[in-house]
């Protein structure tokens, strides 16, 4: 399992049936529960119905104190209609007498974040839930809120130009630990470790099928077709080709020892939605990812994880 399965990413834990007495444990063990959050007021306090229970989350407590300025407000104000972690910190009541929850995100984030900065180690493997996509990479929620940054470089093999042409907005996939600064409590981020070697991708194709491919960067000698997001093989020039798209190709060969595919571009095809990712790690802790083949003529491509989280 994933490193975080303790605390997941909003939006992954199962509903609670919410009552005045289940709440009142939860206060008592500091569980961390969640909900989606109906409104927020013009005091950027969060309101949420616990089971017909009134829950309120102040501004104070909405986001943990390593976020500041105008990201901590956009934080505040993006909880609308999410699903939002949360702990119960005290039960009052209203003026008519009708019970209310206390709660606090920050609780929760600070007590995932120890948890985090405590246990994980460089190459864990973590499941996510994208939350904001930008041209140098993607935001992802990796447990009750906690935002870590996944770099472009770092999202796959096969070179992209923006993370919206791998992933959207909410969608859940696995990353893996790659560097962590305790001190300002930021975690970056990796993915393509977990999308499998050259030949893990390679061992899907076999020389003369003619298979759908996406044209990721076009040359003067050719163009790059990526056939899956961590494996590319060069076809030669063709005109009117642009980056994005879809084409087939025939495999005229495939080259372990030089991670070469030669690929001969047949036509272009109408855009289709992307097939789901494959994962080849899927959980654990990595420590050392080659990526290419024992037979490579060159140094091998490779990532370390044994690094120092500072």
């Amino acid at each position: 399992m994933p490193e975080n399965k303790c605390f997941p990413p909003e939006g992954s834990r199962v509903p609670e049936t919410f009552s005045l007495s289940f709440l009142r444990d939860a206060m008592e063990t500091h569980a961390i529960l969640e909900a989606p959050v109906q409104r927020c007021d013009a005091e950027h306090t969060l309101h949420l119905s616990l089971g017909g229970i009134q829950g309120r989350i102040p501004r104070e407590e909405a986001v943990a104190p390593w976020m500041s300025g105008a990201e901590r407000d956009i934080a505040v104000l993006s909880r609308v209609g999410k699903p939002t972690c949360f702990t119960v910190t005290a039960l009052t009541a209203d003026e008519k007498g009708a019970p209310v929850a206390q709660l606090s995100r920050r609780a929760a984030q600070e007590q995932a974040m120890d948890s985090f900065l405590e246990h994980l180690l460089p190459g864990a493997v973590l499941a996510g839930r994208v939350t904001r996509l930008e041209s140098f990479g993607a935001f992802v929620d990796i447990g009750c809120g906690i935002v870590a940054m996944l770099p472009i470089e770092h999202i796959s093999v096969s070179r992209i130009s923006h993370p919206g042409e791998r992933f959207q907005v909410g969608d859940k996939i696995l990353t893996a630990v790659l560097a962590m600064d305790r001190e300002r409590k930021r975690i970056t981020l990796t993915h393509k470790e977990l999308l499998g070697t050259w030949m893990e991708n390679a061992s899907r194709f076999r020389p003369g099928e003619t298979v759908r491919g996406t044209v990721r960067s076009v040359k003067e000698y050719g163009s790059f077709i990526e056939l899956t997001p961590n494996l590319s093989g060069l076809a030669d020039a063709r005109e009117l080709l642009s980056p994005g798209d879809g084409v087939s190709v025939y495999i005229k060969s495939i080259r372990p020892e030089r991670m070469k595919i030669k690929l001969q571009v047949i036509e272009r095809l109408p855009p289709e939605k992307p097939e789901p990712l494959r994962y080849q790690v899927t959980d654990g802790v990595l420590v050392r990812w080659i990526y290419s083949p024992p037979n490579y003529e060159k140094p091998a491509v490779e990532t370390w994880f044994t690094g120092p989280c500072l």
